[in-house]
């Protein structure tokens, strides 16, 4: 396996038109850091190495990003409301399932499934009772990769910024985005 040189990131980067700054960002390195590499001064450790080379090759490729394919309208419900509202919304919006999000933090999922065990009258019990987990978080910058992943075994992935709820992802999103 050859290892890039100095030279070789110094070249890339610039084929790339990034700037020291921007490989730094990408590859969670610091920009002095980079400036050293790429003029020599200092052998990086191989994870390091990696982290760069993996952030030109992103750079390269145009990575597509949970934020590039995200609906940052999400509707959702609350936990304590009533089932009816969940119903309400998922007719009206024509989903299956939705987030449930407590001051926009998700903690959990609503689908048609868990209102099966519903009874009829139980329409105006709170959400809470009936949800089931949370989909998974991501942030904004997890690659089509790891959302496609995540979608394979859940229903959708919701995007995160700090904890807060700025976005969801189905595989409808996805589709979309092949087709």
């Amino acid at each position: 396996m050859d290892l890039p040189t100095p030279a070789d990131l110094r070249e890339r980067r610039n084929e790339l038109e990034l700037t020291q700054s921007e490989l730094a960002d990408r590859a969670d390195v610091s920009q002095p850091l980079i400036a050293r590499i790429e003029g020599g001064d200092v052998d990086p450790r191989l994870s390091t190495l990696r982290r760069i080379v993996s952030a030109l090759a992103e750079a390269e490729t145009g990575i597509v990003r949970a934020e590039d394919l995200m609906h940052s309208d999400v509707i959702n419900v609350a936990p304590d409301d009533e089932l009816s509202d969940a119903v309400r919304k998922m007719e009206e919006e024509a989903y299956s399932q939705l987030p449930v999000l407590q001051d926009g933090v998700p903690v959990g999922s609503i689908s048609q499934g868990d209102l099966v065990h519903a009874e009829e009258g139980d329409r105006s019990e709170p959400v809470r009772e009936f949800m089931s987990e949370s989909f998974p978080t991501v942030s904004e910058d997890t690659t089509l990769d790891e959302v496609t992943s995540l979608l394979e075994h859940y229903k959708a992935v919701m995007v995160t910024d700090s904890g807060e709820t700025v976005g969801i992802l189905t595989e409808a999103d996805i589709a979309g985005r092949l087709s």
